[in-house]
């Protein structure tokens, strides 16, 4: 099974720039033309989160005409700069998420691979958070198949970057998130965004990562009071790949064309 993740593409309405100077649209329309490029083609997408950059109609109406263009089935949570009520409009006709309150999913019929999303969102707040009631739903939904290898997608990562002026939007309650995962060993993955950077660190008994940006990347200043700033560099996107036998890997796919193929000795 292949799972394609693509992350924070900050969607503007048509003709505007993201931050006044980068072509977001652009650059996750070149990142559709690339997975659906992929051989062999990817059996699921997931987007986690700030699918839009001001969680308005007509950024999400962008958002839809482009990711439209995806051959592979689509799914998606909210990230902080998204509308809880505008993103379930935008996604409801897919039928992945549920008709009030946070956005969680469950992903079961696409391989072998289940794929838990986990809205741990906060309106209109930039922190995430997951709470009581978002521990029990992931208790509940991880226990119902304690078997399958199993994907959890988060948008805020549950672990500090180290990067300050980040770290200070970070996921609260990491703890009780932890406490869940290590009962349930068959999380091969918590795939996160938020970042707009690519890292990967133990946590819980598991591994987690976080997928870059196809918009902006934010600045690697891990310095205590390190000035915030984000770069236009190469969007990428992450692909996690089960093998029967193998496992889950994952890599790390930046979004373009390069000179090349050339010949391998």
């Amino acid at each position: 099974m292949l799972i394609a993740q693509i992350s924070d593409p900050h969607i503007r309405p048509r003709g505007r720039l993201y931050q006044g100077g980068v072509d977001s649209n652009a650059q996750l329309a070149a990142a559709v033309r690339q997975l659906n490029a992929l051989s062999p083609a990817p059996d699921l997408v997931l987007l986690s989160g700030d699918v839009v950059d001001e969680g308005r109609a007509e950024e999400y109406a962008m958002a839809r005409e482009i990711l439209g263009g995806l051959h592979a089935p689509l799914v998606a949570l909210p990230g902080n700069h998204d509308d809880r009520d505008a993103f379930r409009a935008a996604f409801s006709a897919d039928g992945f998420l549920p008709a009030e309150g946070p956005l969680h999913l469950v992903v079961e019929d696409k391989g072998p691979v289940r794929v838990v999303g986990l809205d741990v969102t906060v309106p209109g707040a930039h922190h995430g958070m997951v709470d009581d009631a978002a521990a029990s739903w992931l208790e509940a939904t991880l226990a119902a198949s304690p078997h399958r290898p199993t994907l959890v997608m988060m948008h805020h990562p549950p672990i500090e970057s180290g990067i300050p002026y980040i770290d200070i939007y970070r996921c609260l309650g990491a703890d009780r998130l932890a406490a869940v995962i290590a009962r349930h060993p068959q999380v091969e993955r918590i795939a996160c965004g938020h970042i707009h950077r690519h890292m990967q660190m133990r946590f819980a008994g598991t591994l987690l990562v976080t997928a870059p940006s196809t918009a902006t990347a934010i600045a690697l200043r891990p310095e205590p009071g390190a000035e915030p700033a984000s770069f236009l560099e190469p969007p990428a996107l992450l692909l996690h790949h089960w093998r029967a036998g193998a496992g889950l890997i994952t890599h790390f796919l930046p979004v373009g064309v390069f000179p090349g193929p050339w010949p391998f000795a």
